[in-house]
């Protein structure tokens, strides 16, 4: 359930770069911090181990400034339609143009929209963009082996899994294991 003490930085509408029946993707803007910052804080048991969001506003200033000014990433917003709410977010990181087309996505749902669905529905909208608007021919998904949400969600997306690499990132103050999930769509045009 939203928490009525944080409200929206937007309402629904305007700025959506693709809808689904319960949520829409947008861009980070800077204007977003505070909503972003109490979820992140509200969610940290939920996160934890697995993922560390920023829950300041200057870690959120320098986190959005990346994802905003550097064309190597592409950052998404996803709100419950109707409300604006966040509901988490999916970032495509390490974006390779060229013949490689390809980028590694990174998500988390915050706690109030967990379990909901919310995040496979904007999964559906990040790929479709990725595959569509940014041309990209691969996603990769990075995920801990425990991590069985993420997993799910992967699996869920239509994602396979390819492999396995140890010692793959370093997250929580050590290297650790990942499984490897992608998936690719053929393009229509030649690689450029």
């Amino acid at each position: 359930m939203p928490d009525p003490t944080i409200a929206p930085a937007r309402a629904d509408g305007p700025g959506y770069l693709a809808t689904g029946p319960r949520v829409g993707i947008r861009p980070f803007t800077r204007a977003d911090g505070a909503e972003f910052t109490a979820r992140a804080r509200q969610s940290q048991e939920l996160h934890r181990p697995w993922l560390f969001p920023p829950k300041t506003p200057e870690a959120y200033a320098a986190y959005a400034d990346t994802l905003i000014g550097d064309p190597a990433k592409a950052g998404f917003l996803v709100c419950e339609r109707g409300s604006g709410a966040i509901a988490g977010f999916i970032n495509i990181n390490n974006i390779v143009e060229g013949g490689f087309r390809s980028g590694a996505l990174g998500y988390g749902a915050f706690a109030h929209a967990a379990g909901r669905g919310l995040m496979r529905e904007a999964l559906g909208l990040v790929v479709a963009y990725a595959f569509g608007e940014l041309r990209l021919h691969r996603l990769e998904i990075n995920v801990q082996p425990g991590n069985a949400a993420s997993i799910a969600l992967a699996r869920s997306a239509g994602f396979r899994l390819e492999g396995f690499s140890p010692d793959f990132l370093f997250v929580d103050g050590a290297w650790r294991d990942h499984q490897r999930w992608a998936l690719t769509v053929e393009m229509t045009s030649p690689p450029q």
